[in-house]
């Protein structure tokens, strides 16, 4: 079972991310939209995967998980036809707020599908096998989006529906729910790792926010920057370096314990998050962005990683633990755009659009450091009360 769901998580990871970050590259190449125009899309999308984060977990109350996962990725399939049918830019914002809430209330079912049952010590490797296979097929993803926009733009969504028409098939294979475990199961943590663990988990959770709102502001800044550098065509897969080497990241966090329990991955997070924005942001030069797609990536898989991994530990596995975790991705979606609107804006105020897209979204760099210096500051040591 655990094979048959690294291959959905996999698949749909593809189809997901076609329309997630590929779509950014088809209205800049299409439909001719600015960073602005890209911006308010992002913020359609992320405003409304939120929601579907944080009702994923009722819906189970009423529906078995199979049933609403299937009814999640049945319905991406008639919204990538939709757009596949009406790609104009009011067809684009009504379709990413339909898959952004199918998207939210997708996820968290299939990461408590694939955590539920299991101890801390297993746990990290089956998190670690999801996080690499979802990862992994970013960047494939991402890469195939500029060569189907030269041929066959609409192409992206054909695919991205035909992809979920296989992910239906497989879903359909799975136990109507995931196997919990029981509290007094003799591997269940005690309460004072708990604790713990959780102050790591509202630390972690703070630069998860920080990460995905700075990754959707490079989302859509990635096509302008590299075309501007010369390098339209190859735009897509340059963009995906950053979720090669978080995929990377995820392959060794997975396979080494070493980092569970300990405030180094914080600590990394909140030096490389923002070191490695700067760098990528700045368009200087091809290789100066790279740099920061590389300390980026490397930040944001291990913030990912830890995020996760103590949210499914202290809320054993359920779909509340996952609706959490995506909801901050949601929300990571919809403040990034809104923080690189407000740098926009002042691109005219300020000696350069760097400096604006900077004081766009320096407001969200110091809530979430802040808050994540503080609930790390607050967890008790290892070992302790």
């Amino acid at each position: 079972m655990l094979r048959l769901l690294l291959l959905l998580t996999f698949i749909e990871s593809f189809a997901t991310i076609l329309f997630e970050r590929g779509v950014y590259f088809f209205t800049h190449e299409v439909l001719k939209f600015t960073d602005a125009g890209n911006l308010w899309l992002a913020l359609a999308f992320g405003s409304v995967y939120v929601a579907g984060a944080l009702v994923s977990h009722g819906l189970t109350r009423f529906a078995r998980e199979r049933t609403v996962l299937l009814a999640a990725v049945g319905g991406q399939i008639a919204v990538n036809v939709g757009l596949a049918f009406w790609p104009t830019p009011a067809g684009l914002f009504v379709g990413a707020a339909a898959l952004g809430l199918l998207n939210g209330v997708k996820w968290p079912i299939a990461e408590s599908y694939i955590s539920a049952g299991h101890a801390p010590g297993q746990l990290a490797r089956r998190i670690g096998g999801f996080n690499v296979s979802w990862c992994l097929a970013v960047p494939f993803s991402i890469t195939v989006v500029g060569p189907i926009l030269q041929v066959w733009p609409v192409g992206v969504f054909w695919l991205a529906g035909g992809i979920s028409v296989v992910s239906c098939g497989m879903v359909l294979l799975l136990a109507g729910r995931p196997d919990y475990l029981e509290e007094s199961h003799p591997q269940a943590p005690s309460p004072a790792p708990l604790r713990r663990w959780g102050g790591l988990m509202v630390s972690a959770r703070w630069l998860l926010l920080l990460a995905y709102s700075l990754m959707w502001i490079l989302a859509t800044f990635f096509p302008r920057i590299l075309d501007d550098l010369g390098y339209r065509v190859s735009a897509p897969a340059l963009s995906s370096l950053m979720d090669v080497v978080r995929l990377g990241a995820f392959a060794v966090l997975g396979f080494w314990p070493g980092w569970h329990d300990r405030r180094w991955p914080i600590v990394a997070g909140l030096v490389g998050l923002p070191v490695g924005f700067l760098l990528a942001v700045s368009g200087a030069n091809l290789p100066l962005v790279l740099a920061g797609e590389v300390v980026f990536g490397l930040a944001a898989g291990v913030v990912y990683y830890a995020a996760i991994y103590y949210a499914m530990v202290v809320k054993n596995a359920s779909v509340s633990a996952g609706g959490g975790h995506e909801g901050l991705i949601g929300l990571g979606f919809a403040i990034g755009p809104l923080a690189g609107l407000a740098g926009v804006a002042l691109h005219g105020h300020v000696p350069s659009a760097l400096v604006g897209t900077l004081l766009g979204a320096l407001p969200v760099l110091v809530v979430c450091i802040a808050g994540a210096v503080r609930a790390l500051a607050a967890t008790a040591p290892r070992g302790g009360k």
